[in-house]
Protein backbone atom coordinates (compact mmCIF):
# COMPACT_ATOMS: atom_id res chain seq x y z
CA UNK A 1 0.00 0.00 0.00
CA UNK A 2 1.10 3.68 -1.01
CA UNK A 3 2.04 5.92 1.66
CA UNK A 4 3.62 9.08 2.53
CA UNK A 5 7.19 8.83 4.14
CA UNK A 6 7.93 12.37 3.71
CA UNK A 7 8.39 14.69 6.35
CA UNK A 8 5.00 15.64 7.60
CA UNK A 9 5.78 18.99 9.09
CA UNK A 10 5.79 19.90 5.18
CA UNK A 11 1.80 18.66 4.62
CA UNK A 12 0.77 21.20 7.28
CA UNK A 13 2.53 24.39 6.12
CA UNK A 14 1.28 23.50 2.67
CA UNK A 15 -2.40 23.42 4.01
CA UNK A 16 -1.44 26.49 6.03
CA UNK A 17 -2.54 25.32 9.48
CA UNK A 18 -2.17 22.64 12.25
CA UNK A 19 -3.22 19.10 11.05
CA UNK A 20 -1.71 18.00 14.38
CA UNK A 21 0.59 15.20 12.62
CA UNK A 22 3.52 15.33 14.78
CA UNK A 23 1.73 14.30 18.18
CA UNK A 24 3.04 16.65 21.12
CA UNK A 25 5.31 18.35 18.98
CA UNK A 26 2.49 20.26 17.47
CA UNK A 27 1.91 22.06 20.74
CA UNK A 28 5.51 23.11 21.68
CA UNK A 29 7.13 25.99 19.70
CA UNK A 30 9.30 23.52 17.72
CA UNK A 31 5.91 23.13 15.41
CA UNK A 32 6.80 23.54 12.42
CA UNK A 33 3.54 26.21 11.15
CA UNK A 34 4.44 28.32 13.96
CA UNK A 35 8.36 29.29 13.23
CA UNK A 36 7.69 28.95 8.91
CA UNK A 37 3.70 29.94 8.43
CA UNK A 38 4.20 29.72 4.57
CA UNK A 39 3.99 26.75 2.02
CA UNK A 40 7.09 25.12 1.87
CA UNK A 41 9.23 24.82 -1.63
CA UNK A 42 10.96 27.53 -3.08
CA UNK A 43 7.85 29.04 -4.05
CA UNK A 44 6.39 29.69 -0.96
CA UNK A 45 6.53 32.82 0.44
CA UNK A 46 5.62 34.06 -3.00
CA UNK A 47 2.19 35.87 -3.28
CA UNK A 48 -0.46 33.72 -5.38
CA UNK A 49 -4.22 34.70 -5.92
CA UNK A 50 -5.66 31.25 -4.97
CA UNK A 51 -9.00 30.58 -7.59
CA UNK A 52 -12.61 29.14 -6.28
CA UNK A 53 -11.42 25.31 -7.34
CA UNK A 54 -7.78 25.98 -5.55
CA UNK A 55 -9.81 27.07 -2.28
CA UNK A 56 -12.23 23.26 -2.44
CA UNK A 57 -8.88 21.46 -3.78
CA UNK A 58 -7.11 22.76 -0.55
CA UNK A 59 -9.66 21.81 1.93
CA UNK A 60 -10.37 18.56 0.58
CA UNK A 61 -6.41 17.62 1.11
CA UNK A 62 -6.63 19.39 4.26
CA UNK A 63 -9.17 16.64 5.49
CA UNK A 64 -7.36 14.18 3.55
CA UNK A 65 -4.28 14.51 5.13
CA UNK A 66 -6.11 15.13 8.57
CA UNK A 67 -7.15 11.67 8.67
CA UNK A 68 -4.44 9.99 7.24
CA UNK A 69 -6.42 8.89 4.07
CA UNK A 70 -5.12 7.95 -0.05
CA UNK A 71 -7.67 9.84 -2.47
CA UNK A 72 -9.38 7.13 -4.02
CA UNK A 73 -10.12 6.20 -0.58
CA UNK A 74 -11.32 9.07 0.69
CA UNK A 75 -13.55 9.60 -2.79
CA UNK A 76 -14.89 6.28 -1.40
CA UNK A 77 -15.90 7.99 2.00
CA UNK A 78 -17.28 10.87 -0.16
CA UNK A 79 -19.51 8.60 -2.59
CA UNK A 80 -20.71 7.08 0.45
CA UNK A 81 -21.54 9.98 2.35
CA UNK A 82 -23.31 10.96 -0.63
CA UNK A 83 -25.77 8.09 -0.50
CA UNK A 84 -26.81 8.49 2.83
CA UNK A 85 -29.72 10.87 4.27
CA UNK A 86 -28.93 14.07 6.00
CA UNK A 87 -26.06 16.50 4.77
CA UNK A 88 -23.21 14.98 2.45
CA UNK A 89 -20.43 17.16 4.24
CA UNK A 90 -21.14 16.05 7.61
CA UNK A 91 -21.75 12.49 6.74
CA UNK A 92 -18.42 12.42 5.10
CA UNK A 93 -16.70 13.76 8.40
CA UNK A 94 -18.61 11.47 10.57
CA UNK A 95 -17.40 8.39 8.27
CA UNK A 96 -13.73 9.78 8.82
CA UNK A 97 -14.20 10.38 12.98
CA UNK A 98 -15.67 6.62 13.03
CA UNK A 99 -12.70 4.92 11.89
CA UNK A 100 -11.17 3.01 14.61
CA UNK A 101 -7.83 4.75 13.65
CA UNK A 102 -8.85 7.83 14.73
CA UNK A 103 -11.32 6.38 17.90
CA UNK A 104 -8.16 5.74 19.22
CA UNK A 105 -6.61 8.87 18.91
CA UNK A 106 -9.81 11.10 20.10
CA UNK A 107 -9.60 8.81 23.22
CA UNK A 108 -6.20 9.88 23.89
CA UNK A 109 -4.19 6.25 23.69
CA UNK A 110 -2.27 7.76 20.51
CA UNK A 111 -0.18 10.95 20.33
CA UNK A 112 -1.22 11.56 16.95
CA UNK A 113 -3.29 9.26 14.24
CA UNK A 114 -0.52 8.18 12.74
CA UNK A 115 0.72 6.75 16.08
CA UNK A 116 -3.50 5.32 16.83
CA UNK A 117 -3.00 4.18 13.26
CA UNK A 118 0.11 2.05 13.59
CA UNK A 119 -1.04 0.61 17.00
CA UNK A 120 -4.17 -0.57 15.49
CA UNK A 121 -2.12 -2.77 12.84
CA UNK A 122 -0.16 -3.91 15.68
CA UNK A 123 -3.27 -5.71 16.87
CA UNK A 124 -3.41 -3.72 20.48
CA UNK A 125 -6.80 -3.30 20.57
CA UNK A 126 -9.75 -5.71 20.68
CA UNK A 127 -13.42 -4.38 19.28
CA UNK A 128 -16.37 -6.22 20.97
CA UNK A 129 -14.23 -9.08 22.22
CA UNK A 130 -12.00 -9.89 18.72
CA UNK A 131 -9.36 -8.15 17.77
CA UNK A 132 -9.25 -5.65 15.59
CA UNK A 133 -5.93 -4.71 13.05
CA UNK A 134 -7.58 -2.92 10.23
CA UNK A 135 -7.16 0.79 10.57
CA UNK A 136 -10.15 2.02 8.37
CA UNK A 137 -12.86 -0.22 10.27
CA UNK A 138 -15.92 1.98 11.10
CA UNK A 139 -16.91 1.38 14.91
CA UNK A 140 -21.02 1.77 15.26
CA UNK A 141 -23.31 2.90 18.23
CA UNK A 142 -22.56 0.52 21.21
CA UNK A 143 -19.51 -0.33 19.96
CA UNK A 144 -16.98 -1.48 22.98
CA UNK A 145 -13.11 -0.88 22.69
CA UNK A 146 -10.54 -2.37 24.81
CA UNK A 147 -6.89 -2.62 25.28
CA UNK A 148 -5.58 -6.45 25.28
CA UNK A 149 -4.63 -7.43 28.31
CA UNK A 150 -1.00 -8.41 26.40
CA UNK A 151 -0.59 -4.73 25.40
CA UNK A 152 -0.45 -3.31 28.55
CA UNK A 153 2.69 -4.64 29.25
CA UNK A 154 4.00 -2.48 26.74
CA UNK A 155 5.92 0.64 27.94
CA UNK A 156 4.64 2.76 25.35
CA UNK A 157 1.12 1.35 25.91
CA UNK A 158 1.45 2.17 29.62
CA UNK A 159 2.14 5.64 29.01
CA UNK A 160 -0.71 5.98 26.35
CA UNK A 161 -2.69 4.65 29.17
CA UNK A 162 -1.69 7.04 31.73
CA UNK A 163 -1.81 10.16 29.43
CA UNK A 164 -5.67 9.08 28.74
CA UNK A 165 -6.50 9.62 31.90
CA UNK A 166 -6.43 12.64 31.97
CA UNK A 167 -7.58 13.29 28.80
CA UNK A 168 -10.96 14.58 27.72
CA UNK A 169 -12.86 12.27 25.14
CA UNK A 170 -15.62 13.85 23.10
CA UNK A 171 -19.10 13.23 24.03
CA UNK A 172 -20.12 10.60 21.79
CA UNK A 173 -17.20 8.54 23.61
CA UNK A 174 -16.96 7.11 26.98
CA UNK A 175 -13.82 5.95 28.58
CA UNK A 176 -13.13 3.86 32.08
CA UNK A 177 -9.98 4.44 32.24
CA UNK A 178 -9.49 1.69 34.97
CA UNK A 179 -10.77 -1.12 32.74
CA UNK A 180 -8.81 0.62 30.07
CA UNK A 181 -12.29 0.14 27.96
CA UNK A 182 -14.26 2.97 25.76
CA UNK A 183 -17.75 2.71 24.31
CA UNK A 184 -19.06 4.38 21.42
CA UNK A 185 -22.51 5.70 23.01
CA UNK A 186 -23.96 7.92 19.71
CA UNK A 187 -22.57 9.12 16.51
CA UNK A 188 -20.64 12.01 16.25
CA UNK A 189 -22.27 15.24 15.82
CA UNK A 190 -20.76 18.09 13.88
CA UNK A 191 -20.28 20.35 16.54
CA UNK A 192 -18.38 17.62 18.58
CA UNK A 193 -16.19 17.20 15.54
CA UNK A 194 -13.62 20.09 16.19
CA UNK A 195 -11.71 18.95 12.83
CA UNK A 196 -10.72 22.75 11.25
CA UNK A 197 -12.58 21.36 7.71
CA UNK A 198 -14.92 23.41 5.56
CA UNK A 199 -16.71 20.51 4.41
CA UNK A 200 -19.17 21.95 2.00
CA UNK A 201 -16.06 23.42 0.13
CA UNK A 202 -15.29 19.78 -0.42
CA UNK A 203 -19.09 18.92 -1.39
CA UNK A 204 -18.43 21.95 -4.14
CA UNK A 205 -15.14 20.60 -5.33
CA UNK A 206 -16.78 16.76 -6.17
CA UNK A 207 -20.10 18.43 -7.45
CA UNK A 208 -18.32 20.24 -10.30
Amino acid sequence: MARYTDPVCRLCRREGSKLYLKGDRCYTPKCAVDRRAYAPGQHGQGRKKVSEYGLQLREKQKARRMYGILEVQFRRYFDRAERQPGVTGENLLRLLERRLDNVIYRLGLGASRNEARQLVRHGHFIVNGRKVNIPSFLVRVGDVITVRDKSQESPRVKELLDRATDHTPPAWLEYEADQAKAQVVALPERDQIDAPIQEHLIVEMYSR
